[in-house]
């Protein structure tokens, strides 16, 4: 795409509206770690921190790999907001996992957002030449029993981004970034009520993000992620799983846009505005017949981005091998309509 600009604050506006689906109206900055990866919780409608039970795990929630066992590689693809049309816009995803015997398994992902290709244009339109933009974040996680039915898990995180690799106008300093940001999850495998799982994921928490000075710093999308998972049916040929996770960006800013550090937001940002408004709720359901074929759908309540999207899934399993497509429709029109990820998932 060749979009003529002017400095970063144009070009950050596109930014942000290419991550619109993770973020809703989000306050931060990074909000690309807010991507949810993997086609299998997408057609779930993204309910997924209370199962988390394969390689995704390591974005999704990093105490599931506690209860996982063996090796495992997943890698994902998604054309970023195809109602643009623009080629070089997309997302991809790799994680994989490794158990280690009497320690518990270690597992890692990496993550890249393209931006594409701008021109470059001065304050009398000139043009500049041309420069990329990406995002780029790696994880590492270890995950860890409790006991026979909790489970905890870490990740840390280190990200960068890329918009631009100088200021806009008389800006001093590169329109680049990097942030260090942990995160740290439990799962509980309710003993007294079989087929029940219960999640928690806190995410992305870290010091505040600078692309020009500290005075203009911003906030990580510090994110609480919690949600259940019940397997209603679990008989050999047929397996039905519901499932719902609940969002809270933890962000806090004031009315002059300085924000609190994200130790403080973890506090603060509970009684900013509307608490039933700015929390998006996850719904979705997984049907397995034998482990050959699974079916699902699911539904997101994003009130304060507008986002009200319905989402499908199948897969196709043949040996140790996986496939994954999710389909996510929000309307006529919408910029999310007709999004597709692609998955493949080895048993290694």
């Amino acid at each position: 795409m060749k979009r003529a600009v002017t400095g970063l604050l144009i070009l950050g506006a596109v930014f942000c509206a290419s991550v619109v689906q993770a973020a809703s109206v989000s306050q931060a900055t990074l909000i690309f770690l807010k991507i949810a990866p993997g086609a299998r919780p997408a057609g779930m409608g993204e309910a997924f921190v209370a199962i988390s039970d394969d390689a995704s795990a390591t974005w999704w929630n990093p105490a599931g790999l506690g209860f996982q066992h063996g090796q495992e590689f997943t890698m994902m693809y998604v054309r970023w907001l195809p109602q643009f049309n623009l080629s070089d816009l997309y997302y991809a995803y790799m994680s994989a996992t490794y158990e280690v015997p009497e320690w518990g398994t270690f597992g890692g992902n990496i993550i890249f957002l393209n931006l594409g290709e701008t021109q470059r244009t001065d304050e009398q339109a000139r043009n500049l030449g041309t420069f990329s933009s990406y995002e780029i974040a790696v994880t590492g996680t270890y995950g860890a029993l409790v006991n026979r039915q909790l489970a905890m898990g870490v990740g840390l995180k280190l990200a960068y981004s890329h918009l631009s690799e100088q200021g806009a106008g008389e800006e001093k300093g590169s329109g680049t970034a990097t942030a260090v940001a942990a995160d740290v999850g439990l799962l509980y495998k309710a003993p007294f009520f079989r087929g029940l799982s219960l999640g928690a994921n806190l995410s992305n928490m870290g010091p505040k993000v600078a692309y020009i000075d500290r005075a203009q710093a911003d906030p990580l999308p510090t994110n609480l992620k919690m949600g259940f998972a019940y397997k209603i049916i679990d008989q050999e040929y047929n397996q039905l799983t519901i499932a719902s996770d609940l969002n809270k960006e933890l962000v806090k800013r004031d009315d002059q846009g300085r924000s609190d550090e994200f130790f403080e937001a973890m506090f603060t940002s509970w009684g900013d505005g509307d608490l039933a408004k700015s929390i998006i709720w996850n719904i979705g359901m997984e049907y397995w017949y034998s482990t050959l074929v699974g079916l699902r759908a699911g539904y997101w309540n994003d009130h304060l981005g507008k986002v009200f999207p319905y989402t499908f899934g199948v897969s196709l399993k043949y040996s140790s091998y996986r496939f994954d497509f999710s389909y996510l429709t929000a309307g006529t029109n919408h910029p999310l309509t007709d999004t597709m990820r692609y998955s493949l998932s080895v048993d290694l």
